[in-house]
């Protein structure tokens, strides 16, 4: 199969999404334009025992984005909330961001009714739908962004409106300038080593896809960047329809390292993806030195992708560029439309009734 004929791929991605992966540096700009203009009054600027996201899939992975980029600049501790109910432990002194691109999307608006019960704060990040019926009538802050995307292709308008709303409320510093900045970079990545017309050998999300191809990905980072990981997993699945898993270092050294061993039939098909940055704790480092090495001497197959850029932000989405481009690519190579979700839709339309 040739990543590299632009026409064969255009078949495939009948819904454009390689258009929407290779417009995410627009869609970033534009988040922050929304953002900045979205409202929160002076009353949300307090102080905090938590801070609380729910939400689920792709409109959840902006908040994993959000704990790994601040969690170490905040002193209030960030946690991201997938059920139908909240914590226990959320209260009037909590934070809630309810995030539902859709709007409608059922385990978010019960934790959002569970929020309001409790006199949490909360945030809305949402296109429309009853979440933003709920926002408008109960006079939340809102961030009101654009229609017309799969959920998992609107990180930007998930992420960037929680990092500007987040400093709105005095609780980080802010952060348009190294947004602005990650924009910039994530741009010039995508022209010189992403975007379909960069040849393979060249394009790394090409590249790996080709090793991924026919194979069960096993995605490994550290737990500074957990985030990625799961991005990457859940890109695999929903682009690419592979499945894939993800453990985080060190406590994968634990206990999975182990685990490389059986059942031999199928375990050759497996590929060890580890993705790296260079913040990592020394001794993270270490390990993944050492793990890839075990791996490498039992005849597995080891790709190490090491995050690119200066600050920690675009270090991050680095990573996550390269794997939508990758999971994108690996559909091509799948013989199959990244776009489609239909056993999600199903799943829903059974819930439905």
């Amino acid at each position: 199969m040739d990543l590299d004929n632009v026409r064969h791929i255009a078949k495939l991605d009948k819904e454009n999404m390689c258009d929407l992966l290779v417009s995410f540096p627009r869609q970033c700009t534009d988040a922050l334009f929304i953002a900045e203009h979205s409202t929160v009054k002076e009353a949300y600027r307090r102080k905090y025992s938590n801070i609380v996201f729910t939400g689920l899939g792709g409109s959840a992975i902006g908040a994993d984005i959000v704990k790994d980029y601040i969690g170490g600049e905040t002193n209030v501790p960030i946690i991201v909330n997938r059920d139908y109910t909240m914590p226990e432990f959320v209260n009037k002194a909590s934070l809630v961001f309810a995030v539902s691109y859709s709007g409608n999307t059922e385990e978010t608006l019960s934790a959002y009714m569970d929020a309001r019960k409790k006199r949490a704060k909360i945030i809305v990040i949402t296109s429309g739908g009853r979440l933003k019926e709920l926002a408008l009538k109960n006079r939340d802050a809102l961030a009101l962004v654009p229609k017309g995307y799969p959920p998992r292709c609107a990180l930007g308008y998930s992420l960037i409106p929680a990092l500007v709303m987040l400093s709105k409320c005095g609780l980080i510093k802010g952060k348009k300038h190294e947004i602005k900045k990650a924009v910039q970079f994530l741009g010039t990545l995508q022209k010189k080593k992403l975007a379909p017309y960069v040849s393979e050998g060249v394009n790394i999300a090409k590249n790996v896809a080709r090793i991924a191809h026919n194979r069960f990905p096993v995605v490994y980072s550290s737990n500074k960047i957990a985030s990625v990981a799961t991005r990457w997993r859940g890109q695999f699945a929903e682009n690419a329809k592979t499945l894939a898993s993800t453990h985080l270092l060190p406590e994968m050294n634990h206990n999975e390292i182990v685990g490389w061993v059986h059942p031999k039939k199928i375990l050759g098909a497996f590929l060890a993806i580890m993705l790296r940055d260079k913040d990592n704790h020394r001794r993270v480092k270490k390990r993944m030195d050492i793990t890839a090495d075990i791996l490498r001497k039992n005849g597995f197959t080891v790709l190490e992708i090491e995050s690119q850029g200066k600050t920690l932000l675009e270090r991050i989405l680095s990573l996550i560029y390269i794997g939508d481009f990758t999971s994108f690519y690996l559909s091509i190579l799948n013989k199959t439309n990244p776009t489609p979700v239909d056993r999600i839709t199903y799943l829903k339309k059974q819930l439905s009734k």
